[in-house]
């Protein structure tokens, strides 16, 4: 990332006395700078031992500040979370890092007591992110219903997911719903909805 000094001149632009935004960290940093931290943090907190992964920003997230996929390697961040907060995406891109680093090792990279300690040493203090919900930068509609029937579990997404996804809970093959149409229900229309359930 860029060095936090303010540029020369006070801060102020040439044409006009209003002050400009001296905080590089105000806007995010590019993906350029992003591969540069994964880098950066891979020699000093794993010691090189994590392959390396793609680093992007996924404008369609509004409950996560940050996903790792391990097929193909990439974590991807949210910037409607992250804008601004240079701490919550260094500990969001640690935290991310954390399960690539035991994914790699051949261990469970799921919230296993290893993966609590590693992040205890990085400083990190929880495994929730605690950055709330926020609209995604690009609303899409949900077009498919995702449901285990082992664990009852179910999700809304907009892609169709891989032949033979599995429950990221249960690690069981889900079963992949389109939905084909949507249409508002009147009151009446809600509570058989509820009675049939």
């Amino acid at each position: 990332m860029r060095g936090g000094n303010p540029r020369a001149g006070g801060g102020f632009t040439a044409k006009d006395s209003r002050p400009r935004d001296c905080n590089p960290f105000s806007v995010l940093p590019d993906v350029a700078e992003l591969q540069l931290m994964f880098a950066q943090f891979n020699c000093t907190y794993f010691d090189g031992e994590i392959p390396t992964h793609e680093i992007s920003y996924n404008n369609r997230f509004s409950n996560v500040a940050g996903r790792i996929t391990y097929k193909p390697p990439k974590i991807e961040l949210s910037p409607k979370h992250l804008r601004g907060k240079p701490d919550q995406l260094r500990e969001t891109l640690l935290h991310e890092m954390i399960h690539a680093w035991l994914f790699a090792r051949k261990q469970n990279p799921g919230h296993t007591p290893t993966f609590k300690k590693k992040m205890r040493e990085l400083g990190l203090k929880s495994i929730y992110h605690e950055l709330g919900s926020a609209v995604p930068l690009n609303e899409s509609a949900k077009r498919y219903i995702l449901r285990c029937d082992h664990c009852r579990r179910e999700m809304l997404r907009k892609r169709r997911p891989p032949l033979g996804a599995r429950c990221a809970h249960c690690r069981r093959q889900i079963l992949v719903f389109e939905v084909v149409e949507m249409r508002q229900l009147d009151e009446g229309g809600v509570r058989a909805a509820r009675g049939a359930l």
